[in-house]
């Protein structure tokens, strides 16, 4: 059997590398590199972005819900009010008469005024309730504020890679870079303010 010819295949990998190198095969590579990590962090805080507007805009349903019942509360609280008044003028026109009014009036005189003093109860704790949602929602927005920063910032920073890739200017990757590096802190500060 005839023996093989050997190619000198480790020449032929110097010899690409250099040409490689020549034409920015490194200076590539690490764009690439950059700008898909560039790419992950954006994902993972478009995600956080629509996750926070998702549970605000979910707290702001449950704030508008909590708002409704409080009203509901306040006009029943009312409508005893006028049903304790009504209740008292009765009694006074038995009085103006010079007459002893039924017990009946000041009876309901007094459970209506208990009851509304119940209602008020459950009117100001679905208030605070509601505020609590409210506050809640508020902070999940800024949150949301915060990683749709950093995903635009992101977007710039992978931009910036592309055309540095194009122009194979390193001035543009470290710019690409720096605005990376600005995404991130606005990443960070999201995550921990959440």
């Amino acid at each position: 059997m005839p023996e093989a010819s050997e190619i000198e295949t480790e020449k032929l990998h110097e010899a690409i590398e250099e040409e490689l190198e020549k034409e920015g095969g490194a200076f590539l590579r690490n764009i690439a590199l950059t700008t898909a990590l560039l790419a992950a962090l954006a994902a993972i805080a478009s995600l956080r972005a629509g996750g926070t507007v998702n549970e605000a805009l979910r707290l702001e349903t449950a704030a508008t819900r909590l708002q409704a019942e409080a009203s509901d509360q306040w006009a029943h609280y009312q409508a005893k009010g006028l049903k304790g008044a009504v209740a008292d003028a009765a009694r006074a026109a038995w009085l103006a008469a010079g007459k002893a009014p039924p017990e009946e009036h000041a009876a309901k005189a007094e459970r209506y005024a208990r009851e509304q003093e119940e209602i008020q109860a459950k009117a100001r704790e679905l208030e605070a309730e509601r505020d609590a949602k409210q506050r809640e929602a508020a902070h999940l927005m800024h949150l949301h504020h915060s990683f749709a920063g950093a995903v635009a910032l992101f977007q710039v920073a992978i931009a910036l890679g592309a055309v540095a890739a194009l122009t194979r200017k390193r001035l543009v990757w470290l710019g690409s870079m720096a605005v990376g590096l600005a995404g991130v802190a606005y990443l960070l500060i999201a995550l921990v303010g959440g």
